[in-house]
């Protein structure tokens, strides 16, 4: 006789299917019984239940529970976009946090055991500070000079600068576009752009590479102003966004005044040049994306509201019309997933006996001994 699990609730299975974006359609040549299952007919056995949780990214307990669980972000969630609504986070978002929470909790020790200096730089300013005087602060200690970018051979060369000079302030800055290294679970850039957690010795910025780099790199400012800040947030805006949050508010000025400082733009600026022209020309002086070029212009007050929107959305298409997968070389994508401050020092002290591989394999996203040897050796790390 099959055993089934009676304790099961058809509300609890539908609320996975919710929380998962999955429709009965998605799952039902998995699960041919699926419907009945829903309405209540026939109970799932516990293999089918197990099954049924990993296809809906939801943790199996969860679907003993009498009700369904209120899920929430587990930092502040600061995307307030007007006339939008932001709805339950997805298991995607969730384990993303959450694995980023691991990792930086894994940090904090290490860092603790080793001696690393406190990052004096988190929290070290409020919104009450000038905007150019953080820009001006955060420049300095990120070693971001604007001469140097201007001999950059592209923005996303300065991109990959950027977040150099980010790992050498401190910052576990991560970088991707799916769930740790599980590339059929992909990221959406329209539910966020990235996060900030902060913490004196493990500071991180997650950027949903899933987005435009163009994007991307607005991000990372935008969340570092977070790390200045000294507060966690979650966050899903750009140049072109009016946020209600104060704190939004800020940080996106600062973003903007770190990449492009208002009184430069200002001379550079000719205003009775065609758009397109000085959009190129500023972009490459700048070594940033058209988009926070745009956004600048608009700062000026050269263009109304309405034909910034205009020209932005012109400006994201073209952009997204060019934009690459996140394919490439496996170790240097890696890398980038996982932050090479982070990952050196996991491979290391994996390599040294103070980390398991298993977790190391488990924080990663590896399976293999050489896999992890190799992956040190292209982080410049010899094990």
């Amino acid at each position: 006789m099959i055993s089934r699990v009676d304790n099961i609730t058809p509300e609890l299975l539908r609320w996975a299917l919710d929380r998962a974006r999955l429709s009965v359609i998605d799952l039902r040549k998995r699960f041919p019984r699926l419907d009945k299952w829903l309405r209540g007919e026939v109970k799932p056995t516990f293999k089918q239940l197990e099954a049924f949780a990993k296809a809906t990214r939801v943790p199996i307990g969860y679907l003993f529970l009498p009700r369904p669980p209120l899920e929430t972000v587990p930092i502040p969630d600061l995307r307030t976009i007007p006339d939008r609504e932001i709805g339950e986070p997805s298991p995607d978002l969730l384990d993303t946090i959450y694995l980023c929470q691991q990792r930086q909790e894994w940090y904090r020790d290490y860092a603790r055991k080793a001696g690393e200096p406190k990052r004096t730089f988190v929290g070290s300013v409020e919104t009450t500070n000038a905007v150019e005087d953080t820009a001006r602060e955060m420049r300095h200690a990120l070693s971001f000079d604007l001469d140097e970018r201007a001999e950059i051979g592209t923005w996303t060369e300065a991109l990959r600068r950027f977040l150099d000079q980010a790992d050498a302030l401190g910052v576990l800055v991560m970088v991707s576009g799916v769930v740790g290294s599980n590339n059929r679970r992909k990221l959406n850039p329209k539910e966020f752009r990235g996060f900030a957690l902060a913490d004196d010795l493990a500071p991180l910025v997650f950027v949903n590479g899933a987005d435009t780099k163009a994007a991307q790199m607005f991000t990372l400012a935008h969340e570092m102003a977070h790390l200045w800040l000294g507060q966690s947030a979650l966050s899903d805006l750009e140049p072109v966004t009016a946020p209600l949050h104060q704190v939004e508010k800020w940080c996106n000025r600062v973003a903007a005044e770190l990449l492009v400082p208002l009184s430069v733009i200002r001379k550079e600026y000719r205003q009775t040049a065609d758009l397109r022209e000085e959009l190129n020309r500023l972009a490459r002086r700048f070594k940033v994306s058209t988009l926070v070029v745009l956004r600048r212009i608009y700062d000026l007050k050269a263009l109304t509201r309405d034909e910034f929107r205009d020209a932005y959305e012109q400006e994201l298409k073209r952009l997204r019309d060019m934009r690459r997968g996140d394919g490439g070389d496996f170790y240097l994508t890696q890398a980038a997933r996982a932050g090479k401050r982070f990952a050196r020092a996991l491979v290391v002290t994996a390599f040294e006996g103070q980390t398991s591989f298993t977790e190391a394999f488990r924080l990663l996203g590896v399976r293999k001994v050489e896999t992890l040897r190799r992956f040190g050796a292209e982080l410049g790390v010899g094990v």
